[in-house]
């Protein structure tokens, strides 16, 4: 098992070039399937969750082929519709694959879906939407089962936000027979990479970027090849970084828009941002200000970057609360940060954070993808050694991030437990 040990303290400097967004490749990957024919993606990052995604589609009959940042998908010869537990259970992007094999093959067999151990996330949402279009499911040994002799366009509203169940409604929807709208759909940058894909493949989609998407099925897709959106997330990660060191960075290839809920409450914190065309440089605050953030759906503040808001949060002049509504049990890194002597304590899905005035270095462990990079974090400003332990989690979405951490002058280095 490998471990990053970090020594804290040390400034930050430099630029760091962010990769491509994980959360953007993964349905569209899926969404390959819809076609038969070659698919290139570009800007893809190496990471453990794209050669998972990557084997999948490899069980299902694909070749994918990863060369200099390109994946090349050819899905001519697909056949096989099962996505199987020891693929699902642990990677929750899986579960894209339900509505483009229902698509294509008038039946599915996918597992229940695993991932980041960070509560309970049913796919009720999913499954309604395929009822929706006509689709019969049955779930049986854990297994969800679906068919449909044809697939007809549908009115979806979904009750709450869900970005997984927005990605398999539009997949069924652009080739199932008629008109489809969907209601309070997610409206995520990834939804949106999405679309430009599939419009790419010859889909119908208006509505782009709204919460109200009017699809027309078309008769045949065609297979499609486009650059991949960088990643918010690490994006954001890498501003924190430089945040909670008080260093100045670059952030280099990423779009300002789809960060503003963070830049915004980092302004509040005291972090000055200096934006020009894909480039983000940040002139960090010597004191820190305590910032209240509730997570939301996009626009709002991600809960995918909460993690690191509250690692920013120990070092504040004050005290601040940090609400995840979206996962409120997405509070597993607290334990650990408690373990460097941040002072938090938790009241069901809201973390009540009193700055300290500095972390200490220790042996800390992760228990998500997050989590791992609010360790980070949080080693890189604490006094002293730590040493974080389960890293495969941080692999799963961050690309080499020690050794981009290292380009800025940190103290990071991989090795064997």
């Amino acid at each position: 098992m490998e471990k990053f040990v970090i020594e804290g303290g040390k400034k930050l400097s430099g630029s760091v070039e962010i990769s491509g967004a994980k959360n953007a490749i993964l349905p569209i990957m899926a969404v390959t399937l819809l076609a038969k024919g070659k698919s290139a993606l570009r800007n893809v990052p190496k990471l453990n969750d794209i050669k998972m995604m990557s084997h999948l589609l490899r069980i299902i009959g694909a070749r994918v082929d990863y060369e200099d940042k390109s994946l090349a998908i050819d899905t001519s010869y697909c056949s096989f519709y099962e996505a199987p537990y020891e693929i699902v259970s642990k990677m929750r992007a899986s579960i894209n694959v339900l509505g483009p094999l229902l698509a294509r093959f008038g039946k599915a067999k996918v597992s229940l879906p695993g991932g980041c151990a960070i509560g309970t996330r049913p796919v009720d949402l999913h499954l309604k939407a395929m009822e929706k279009f006509g689709a019969k499911i049955n779930i049986k040994n854990g297994y969800i089962y679906a068919e449909a002799k044809e697939l007809k366009g549908a009115k979806i509203y979904f009750e709450k936000v869900s970005v997984g169940a927005t990605e398999n409604a539009i997949s069924v929807a652009v080739s199932a027979k008629g008109e489809t709208e969907i209601f309070n759909a997610a409206v995520e940058p990834e939804i949106t990479s999405m679309i430009d894909f599939l419009v790419k493949m010859g889909a119908q989609i208006e509505g782009k970027g709204t919460s109200h998407l009017k699809i027309k099925g078309v008769q045949e897709l065609h297979s499609a090849e486009m650059e991949m959106i960088p990643d918010r997330i690490e994006a954001g990660t890498f501003l924190l970084a430089a945040a909670i060191t008080k260093s100045e960075i670059t952030v280099k290839n990423c779009v300002s828009e789809h960060l503003q809920s963070l830049i915004e409450k980092m302004e509040k914190a005291g972090s000055r941002f200096r934006i020009e065309n894909k480039n983000i440089k940040i002139f960090p605050a010597e004191r820190i200000k305590p910032v209240d953030i509730f997570t939301e759906p996009y626009p709002g503040f991600p809960t995918d970057l909460q993690a690191q808001f509250l690692a920013l949060m120990t070092l504040a002049d004050g005290e601040s609360k940090i609400t995840d509504e979206i996962f409120p049990d997405r509070f597993m890194h607290v334990a650990e940060l408690l373990r460097l002597d941040a002072n938090i304590t938790m009241n069901k899905n809201v973390a009540s954070v009193k700055g300290v005035k500095q972390l200490s270095g220790a042996e800390v462990m992760a228990t998500d993808l997050r989590a791992s990079a609010a360790l980070v974090l949080a080693g890189l400003a604490a006094k002293g050694k730590t040493v974080i332990s389960r890293i495969y989690h941080i692999d799963r979405g961050y690309e080499k991030i020690e050794e981009k951490l290292k380009q800025l002058g940190a103290d990071i280095k991989r090795v064997q437990g």
